[in-house]
């Protein structure tokens, strides 16, 4: 009894560990590869599976989900001889659990080093003004290349990104005083072109002021005439009642127009700009009658039209 106990024993010990050794429970997200005395047979999926022990063994274990991985800084020199230090990051997702497991030896490093290289294929054919100015280009041409060579291992690169491009300090202060001058200049251009519009509209006002001015002026001499032509029309008026009252015989007309013109004279002569002294006889008592005579005139025009 004592043998028979003992070997019964050893078959339930190996009983359980066969079992143990034949559940194989795999996490979600991760996918195990399956060996046949060292050949890739199967792949085990999320979940319980089981398997023939000692036969069959799992082979890799491997990540199925997004993953991503810090690409190391390194020194890079652009087209234009230009030192700059770049690092960055890259995305990447296994999508084919046995191509990841026996295509490649050390799938991340091959990654980086893949990622590594291309960045100073890339960025080595750029100048430094695109190379900080065109990232998103930078990061799309990475991503069409190093996807395209991880595809034979079964590996989708989804994202490839420069995270920090710096350039030496000398260089840097050269682009700060490069960018200073620059806004310098954009200034002086704004300076000019605002003087420019400043002088134009000076200009449409002087403009306007003058056309303004002419339009007056021709307003006012249009008006003068006008005043000349009534002041004609009176005068002519005045002289063809006078004419006709002098061919009726009437003496007081003849006065009046006599003593007109003689006051207008002495107006003439007392208002002239090389008369300081007048001595000249005058006749009061002509001008006292001729004046008596308009009186007279007035009077029968009143006594007419009381009539």
């Amino acid at each position: 009894m004592g043998g028979f106990a003992i070997f019964a024993l050893v078959v339930f010990i190996f009983a359980i560990l066969v079992l143990f050794l034949s559940v194989k429970a795999v996490p979600q997200g991760a996918e195990y590869t399956v060996e046949r005395f060292g050949k890739y047979t199967s792949t085990l999926t999320p979940g319980l599976n089981i398997i023939i022990p000692i036969v069959y063994r799992v082979g890799s274990k491997l990540n199925m989900m997004e993953q991503v991985k810090d690409v190391p800084s390194q020194d890079i020199i652009t087209k234009d001889n230009a030192m700059v230090t770049v690092d960055g990051v890259v995305f990447f997702q296994i999508m084919d659990a046995p191509k990841a497991a026996y295509e490649v030896s050390d799938l991340s490093t091959a990654i980086l080093n893949l990622v590594m290289t291309n960045i100073r294929t890339v960025m080595g054919c750029m100048a430094l003004d695109d190379l900080l100015s065109k990232r998103d280009e930078i990061n799309a041409r990475l991503l069409d290349v190093v996807d395209e060579a991880t595809h034979p291992w079964g590996v989708k690169v989804t994202r490839i990104e420069i995270k920090d491009i710096a350039p030496p300090k000398d260089l840097v202060e050269a682009l700060g005083r490069q960018m200073k001058a620059e806004r310098l200049k954009r200034a002086s251009i704004l300076e000019a072109e605002g003087q420019r519009e400043s002088e134009i509209l000076r200009a449409e006002g002087d403009k306007q002021s003058a056309i303004l001015e002419a339009e007056g002026r021709r307003d006012s001499a249009f008006k003068d005439a006008e005043a000349r032509e009534r002041l004609a029309k009176a005068e002519a008026n005045a002289t063809l009642m006078v004419s006709k009252a002098i061919s009726e015989g009437d003496i007081q007309a003849i006065n009046y127009f006599v003593a007109q013109k003689y006051i207008e004279s002495l107006k003439d002569i007392a208002s002239a700009d090389n008369s300081k002294l007048i001595l000249m006889p005058l006749e009061a008592s002509s001008v006292i009658g001729a004046l008596g005579g308009v009186s007279e005139i007035a009077k029968e025009i009143f006594n007419k039209k009381g009539t």
